[in-house]
């Protein structure tokens, strides 16, 4: 053979060659798919077994050298309330890893909770990804419906299908409550959006001591009492630990993603009583007092720059001092309780840290820790409140009523939140709160990212605008993987966020997120390369304000490169900047499917939400059986505004029969029908305040029975009526209830047979399950 030909025969065999390899890796490795390709039989197949070889098909592995991933998001902490960043309460774990790597002070979420998990699950803007605001405020436009789409996947699905292990424990404000039943679907709970594994519960909030808790799809009870030290707290942080170790002596070479959201520092803020009296006498020089020293700790400290100014006491915040002595006493309770919630919540948390670094890759595991989803929440009001699930039903609460249970606070019979004062004091140096996403108090959170494999520079501080959108980005960069342009067959929604993996080891490096909108509850803001217009238009503790008039708000403007507290507004120097900047976030809020804007609140609770499992909307009659426990309170028949009767079969023991029959709510609001003392009773709570109780003249007898209940309801939103009670037809009682629940009951569910979580009447314990049987429970609506 010629040298030519031979050359040329060599050349085209190590090109098919590498082609070859080219096209093998490309199929093996192309991971834009999720699930991943399956992959070709290696094996030899011949006509007997004899001379055929077996090979097992390899499983999805992530990238060599992918690290394990914990993101833990706190609930409603604000910028200025951790001693990490200059806060008066003190929360050594979290500075222990603050110490051990970076701390982020320009990091921003969408000022309020369920949108926020919803743009750090999927790397899509809260609105992309149908999350315009919360699942009970819910309406049905496809950005609000808070239906999670299918074109905007979330990390766990993402890593999963490229071999990850995923869990998620805690707070999931991102399923719909309407799909929390057994009807599901279930593909937009934790299990369905690509998490092997979820412990926690769904909604905005849990009671901590009488938690609605979900072991993957499937209600559980706690297994002791608030009475035996029960706390949800340590509960969910004992099973993240357990499920983390058993996956690492399963599989050690297999690196996980763990989602850890505690329902802390939210209301209610339930502290243990050890923790809860920690702080007395820790913040009687008040809120501005306390304000002014955080700023002095921040400046220290460096976590804020040297020439931030600290924005005023606003109007909406009484002077302390000029307070009275009962508003101080009140007030001051309920400070220390929530600091000691989040004292408390810190020692959990750094429990879950002392077993990350207890892991044999511990160096190669990345901890994102987002100090709130949203800043400090001025929810309970002016005047603080004992029953927060009162205060967004619209019903504020009276200081002399609150003051009659300050020895209450922090237990599990109350559900207690701080007033206005200490939210603002706790979002130092930035104006506004929670929901008011137009200011920096709402959206500015602090961020602690930990990975010694990778970040050399131990208690750094970055300065480079981030937002929770950009977590995802930089978790799939951090792990060599793409984002995804299908998953399970649908086409992908690019991501809106960037990674921010380059300021891990460099400082100086330019921020990658240039442009942001923020909106909530028509609160709305713009930020471009430093420059923010902002729009305030409601006020959270306001939940009957819908001003609308859109077009007068008032529009400010700040340069935030120079003024980082957002300070000092440029508007009227600058109105041709303003200008611009306000036809930008129109711009993005068309391109973002931000529209229509909706500044109702308590208006768009009444809205109907869809119905369980696609069941008809207008249904006026439900039957339930014995089993039917944690129906979430939108899955149920709504019995509110309405007249209603329910009726149910039951068989009597011949001793001892009692307990409940059917329940929904808790000790926040709700009713429950039940049998006590051989007696029928109907109890109605009214938050707690007022309690009505209907009591049969005679009691039920032994063996089979049909027991009813009839409302009679006057009319209107919240009103009255008459109750009347029936055991076999005969009218065994009746009276009068003043006051009903126009909204919502809480955080409570829907039950026949016992009464799960926190009991909604003051006469028995939980569950005080119906010691007879039930055969039938039928609620009729009118």
């Amino acid at each position: 053979m010629k040298p030519k030909a031979a050359r040329t025969i060599r050349f085209l065999f190590i090109l098919a060659t590498a082609l070859a390899g080219l096209s093998t890796y490309t199929i093996a490795q192309d991971r834009t798919v999720i699930p991943l390709a399956e992959p070709k039989f290696e094996g030899v197949i011949g006509k007997t077994y004899k001379e055929s070889k077996s090979a097992w098909p390899k499983l999805p592995t992530p990238p060599t050298g992918a690290p394990n991933v914990v993101v833990i998001l706190l609930d409603d902490v604000g910028f200025g309330q951790t001693s990490t960043f200059g806060g008066p309460v003190p929360t050594p774990q979290l500075d222990k890893l603050a110490a051990q790597g970076l701390r982020y002070n320009n990091f921003h979420t969408t000022a309020i909770c369920g949108p926020s998990r919803a743009a750090l699950i999927t790397g899509r803007n809260h609105h992309n990804a149908g999350s315009g605001f919360l699942a009970e405020w819910a309406t049905g436009f496809p950005s609000y419906n808070n239906m999670i789409p299918k074109n905007t996947a979330t990390i766990g699905a993402t890593l999963r299908g490229n071999g990850y292990s995923t869990s998620w424990f805690g707070k999931n404000h991102n399923t719909p409550d309407w799909e929390s039943s057994v009807a599901g679907p279930f593909d937009r709970w934790p299990t369905g959006m690509g998490f092997d594994y979820f412990y926690g519960f769904i909604g905005g909030e849990t009671h901590q001591y009488y938690p609605v808790i979900f072991e993957n799809t499937v209600p559980v009870e706690p297994k002791t009492t608030p009475e035996q030290g029960y706390h949800f707290m340590t509960d969910m942080t004992d099973k993240a630990i357990d499920y983390m170790k058993y996956n690492k002596s399963v599989a050690p070479q297999k690196p996980f993603f763990m989602y850890f959201a505690p329902g802390a520092a939210h209301a209610p803020h339930h502290a243990p009583k050890e923790w809860s009296h920690k702080f007395k006498g820790r913040f009687d020089a008040g809120w501005e007092k306390v304000r002014e020293a955080t700023y002095a700790r921040q400046m220290e400290l460096g976590v804020i720059p040297p020439n931030t100014k600290l924005t005023p006491r606003p109007e909406w915040v009484a002077p302390w001092d000029t307070l009275s002595a009962d508003q101080k006493k009140l007030y001051l309770r309920l400070m220390e309780n929530f600091a000691g919630y989040l004292a408390f919540t810190d020692h959990e948390v750094g429990r879950l840290i002392d077993a990350i670094h207890q892991l044999p890759d511990a160096d190669n595991t990345m901890i994102i820790y987002i100090v709130g989803d949203n800043g400090a929440s001025s929810e309970g009001g002016m005047d603080g409140t004992l029953n927060e699930v009162k205060s967004l039903n619209g019903f504020p609460t009276s200081l002399e009523d609150n003051l009659k249970h300050l020895d209450a606070i922090g237990g599990p019979d109350g559900e207690p939140h701080y007033p206005v004062g200490w939210a603002w004091s706790g979002n130092a140096p930035f104006p506004w709160v929670k929901q008011v996403a137009s200011h920096l108090g709402g959206t500015r959170n602090p961020m602690v990212v930990s990975w010694p494999a990778r970040i050399k520079d131990k208690g750094g501080l970055r300065t480079q605008f981030t937002h929770l959108i950009d977590v995802v980005p930089t978790i799939l960069d951090a792990s060599h993987l793409p984002a995804p342009k299908s998953v399970d067959g649908v086409a992908q929604k690019p991501m809106d966020g960037v990674s921010f993996l380059a300021t891990f080891d460099n400082a100086q490096v330019k921020s990658a997120h240039t442009r942001q909108y923020f909106e909530v509850f028509s609160n709305r803001a713009i930020y471009d390369k430093g420059w923010m217009a902002s729009a305030q238009h409601t006020f959270p503790w306001r939940q009957d304000f819908a001003p609308g008039n859109w077009d007068k708000d008032k529009w400010e403007l700040y340069n935030l490169d120079q003024d980082f507290s957002q300070s000092n507004d440029l508007a009227a120097k600058n109105p041709k900047k303003l200008a611009e900047m306000k036809a930008m976030f129109d711009q993005e809020a068309r391109k973002n499917h931000v529209y229509p804007l909706d500044d109702r609140g308590t208006g768009r609770i009444y809205v109907p939400k869809p119905s369980p499992g696609g069941s008809d909307p207008k249904r006026t009659h439900f039957t339930y059986y014995a089993g039917v426990t944690r129906l979430a309170e939108n899955a149920a028949p709504n019995t509110k505004n309405k007249s209603h009767t329910i009726s149910a079969d039951i068989v009597m023991p011949t001793k001892g029969g009692e307990g409940v029959i059917v329940a929904e709510g808790g000790s926040s609001a709700g009713f429950v029908l039940y049998v006590q003392g051989g007696n029928l009773i109907y109890h109605f709570n009214w938050f707690d305040e007022n309690r009505y109780v209907i009591t049969s003249s005679e009691p039920v007898p032994a063996g089979k029975s049909t027991v009813r209940f009839d409302f009679a309801y006057d009319g209107g939103d919240g009103k009255g009526g008459k109750g009347t009670l029936f055991i076999n037809g005969k009218n065994v009682g009746e009276g009068r209830i003043e006051k009903t629940v126009p909204g919502r009951f809480g955080i409570d569910t829907f039950g026949v047979g016992m009464d799960t979580g926190s009991p909604v009447s003051n006469t028995y314990k939980p569950p005080f399950a119906f010691t007879g049987r039930i055969e039938k429970v039928d609620i009729k609506l009118n």
